[in-house]
């Protein structure tokens, strides 16, 4: 065979092999019909809550001036979904409602009273909705609201480490 033909012939097969690749990139002309698909979801009003701690110190003494501290609550709720944020009164021993406490964690039962405020020194912040609880509406964005400490001066229990875990809750 001489080398046109064989060039003739190895242009054939490839071009018989490159066909079905071809024609699957074809337009075609014998018309068209579609079909609609809906694509949905349904957004439900939301919220989530974090609250950070608060540290009114690790080294104090006689508690004869107050102290005070801050921390945030970050709150997250759907576009225009109204909320509330309450704080409840706390796990310290004798701890009810906005009246606070911070338990000694050794073997002491003594007490240290603390306040939790929506600004500082102002309203004390609880957990009744529409009484003592703080209200917003949400963006769909993350919102930050600031908790206000403060140790007022009172008689110093004995040395120990004082702790109180507070709930922050979010209802919406």
């Amino acid at each position: 065979m001489s080398t046109s033909k064989s060039k003739l012939l190895a242009a054939t097969l490839i071009g018989a092999l490159a066909l079905p690749l071809a024609a699957q990139a074809a337009t075609y002309s014998n018309g068209s019909k579609s079909s609609t698909m809906d694509v949905s979801m349904k957004i439900v009003a939301d919220c989530t809550i974090a609250a950070n701690g608060m540290d009114f110190g690790q080294n104090q003494g006689v508690l004869s001036a107050a102290l005070t501290a801050s921390s945030s609550i970050n709150v997250t709720c759907t576009n225009t979904t109204p909320y509330n944020v309450g704080l409840n009164a706390g796990t310290g021993t004798g701890s009810s409602g906005t009246t606070r406490y911070m338990s000694g964690t050794g073997a002491n039962a003594g007490t240290v009273r603390f306040n939790l405020y929506q600004a500082p020194g102002a309203t004390a912040w609880g957990n009744t909705q529409g009484t003592d609880t703080l209200a917003g509406t949400g963006t769909g964005a993350q919102q930050t609201l600031t908790v206000y400490g403060e140790v007022p001066a009172q008689q110093t229990p004995a040395p120990d480490a004082y702790k109180s875990t507070v709930t922050a809750t979010v209802y919406f």
